[in-house]
């Protein structure tokens, strides 16, 4: 009966996609993720030049001219601390989002940029690369915060035929981001020796776009409603987001996820890594985030050039090339954001990591092959392009996504911590590990990447259920059965009982602080 009664509330508040909502998705993802993306491949192309900054400035400084091995450190330094400003960024989501709301941080965190990308804009000028790479850490965490924090936001005011859609539209920017890093590399544009700086400062006028027109769209419903308890504001948001349909009915599912929690504070991450009735979403969002970075997209990059150039690729056309794999990105992102809503979730998480797994063992037979059989060299091409579109397709933007969904409010800022950490640690760890990797077990590594792509498949295909057009609470049903957790009948006034057994909390947690 308690299911009849959700879906009977549920079928209520489907919405339209709105010009609020849309404006919003793009505001956020474009202030924000898109310099993920851009971040994450613009000190590519000028490297050399990079270098050779570095070079210059510490014999100016240090009357010392460091060797080749120590640029190298110096170089992998400025390119990984971007990371690990990620990591410190996604530490910091769960106590952010409670105290400002999402969009509250999103505006906020937009200082981080402007810190940032003056002091790579600047570093030239004032002859310091310890600016460059302050800048690279502070940015870093600007992208750990918004990286988890805008599909938090864009999912919670979503109505939830729409959740994926909306949802998937910061991995097309992130996508996007990296594209427009690439063309702008391009030797006839900014990839020239001195404009390496202003490449690396254009992370600013995004941001400022953001910062110019975000704060006049309102904080997420949800968090209004549920956290603040504010009736008033929640309805104002509503009606901004929605236009059309039955705002009371969205305002009293909000009210049944509420009454439904054992505590509307929210959960610490370590609450939220002992509490017996998430367990199995927990365990969801450890194995998708790190299944997608994993998955061997990031070490594709280290191969890239090099199957180009065995594929008979001349040298000065594989930047070309490269900024062609971009538009594949793009593409392939926009292909699942518009088709996400039909066949679901998990078909695209399960054909994602299945069709890169099989590309996977593709460019690790075509290495070894390509020796007796040159046609071979293109067949690795073939399965470079295929290992990226299948990411984007699914496995980049959808992780993020069901994070989301998986949780309930007072549980969701604290999962977001979680999948950020591991998402921006796995980052870091494949970015370190893959040279030695690839050094001791050639195009068998690809073998590992395989592997991991087709578990995380299998996993989906086992353990994670459709949450295609679902509320959060029918979502918490869902899990309910796989996490033990007794599910109790409402009574005629109210649609789900104060239970601390139903979905969420349990006894032994309810008063820890």
């Amino acid at each position: 009966m308690a299911e009849e009664l959700l879906k009977e509330n549920a079928a209520k508040i489907s919405g339209h996609l709105t010009w609020s909502l849309l404006a919003v998705a793009f505001l956020a993802s474009f202030g924000s993720s898109m310099l993920y993306g851009f971040n994450l491949a613009v000190v590519n192309s000028p490297a050399e030049y990079i270098k050779a900054f570095y070079n210059e400035t510490l014999t100016e400084r240090h009357h010392w001219t460091p060797d080749e091995h120590f640029l190298t450190i110096l170089y992998s330094l400025t390119v990984s601390i971007f990371a690990i400003g990620g990591m410190i960024g996604a530490l910091l989501v769960g106590r952010l989002v409670t105290k400002y709301g999402r969009k509250g941080t999103l505006v906020r965190s937009t200082a981080l940029v402007f810190i940032g990308g003056s002091l790579m804009g600047f570093s030239r000028w004032f002859r310091n690369p310890f600016m460059v790479i302050a800048g690279r850490f502070i940015t870093g965490v600007h992208s750990g915060i918004s990286l988890s924090v805008v599909p938090m936001y864009l999912g919670e005011i979503a109505p939830k035929n729409l959740r994926g859609f909306l949802g998937l539209v910061p991995s097309i920017h992130i996508c996007l981001g990296v594209f427009i890093a690439q063309v702008l590399g391009l030797s006839e544009v900014l990839g020239k020796e001195e404009h390496w700086p202003l490449l690396l400062s254009l992370v600013l006028f995004p941001t400022l776009v953001q910062l110019m027109l975000l704060p006049w769209f309102p904080e997420s419903p949800r968090y209004l409603l549920i956290e603040k308890g504010n009736v008033h504001a929640t309805v104002t948001a509503l009606k901004c987001f929605r236009k059309k349909g039955n705002i009371q009915a969205e305002v009293e599912e909000m009210q049944e996820e509420q009454r439904s929690l054992s505590s509307i504070k929210t959960l610490s991450v370590r609450r939220l890594l002992m509490d017996r009735s998430v367990r199995w979403q927990v365990l969801t969002i450890v194995v998708v985030n790190i299944g997608m970075q994993l998955s061997g997209i990031d070490a594709i990059w280290f191969y890239t050039n090099e199957i180009f150039r065995n594929a008979g690729i001349p040298e000065p056309h594989i930047q070309y090339t490269t900024v062609g794999t971009g538009a594949i990105e793009v593409i392939a992102g926009m292909l699942g954001c518009f088709t996400i809503e039909r066949v679901g979730r998990r078909p695209l998480i399960i054909g994602g990591f299945l069709f890169m797994g099989l590309c996977c063992a593709g460019i690790a037979v075509s290495v070894l092959l390509q020796a007796q059989f040159p046609f071979m060299s293109y067949v690795s091409v073939g399965c470079v392009v295929g290992i990226i579109a299948g990411f984007c397709i699914g496995p980049a933007g959808v992780p993020f996504l069901i994070t989301a969904e998986l949780f309930k409010q007072s549980h969701r800022p604290s999962a977001y911590t979680v999948a950020g950490c591991l998402n921006w640690l796995s980052n870091f760890t494949i970015g370190f590990v893959f040279p030695f990797l690839e050094d001791a077990t050639g195009p068998y590594c690809y073998l590992i990447f395989c592997a991991i792509c087709w578990g995380v498949a299998v996993y989906t295909i086992l353990i994670i259920p459709e949450t295609k057009n679902k509320t959060f609470l029918e979502i918490s049903q869902m899990f309910a059965t796989k996490n033990s957790i007794q599910k109790e009948e409402p009574t005629p006034n109210s649609h789900l009982k104060l239970a601390l057994m139903n979905g969420y909390g349990s006894l032994g947690l309810h008063d820890e602080k």
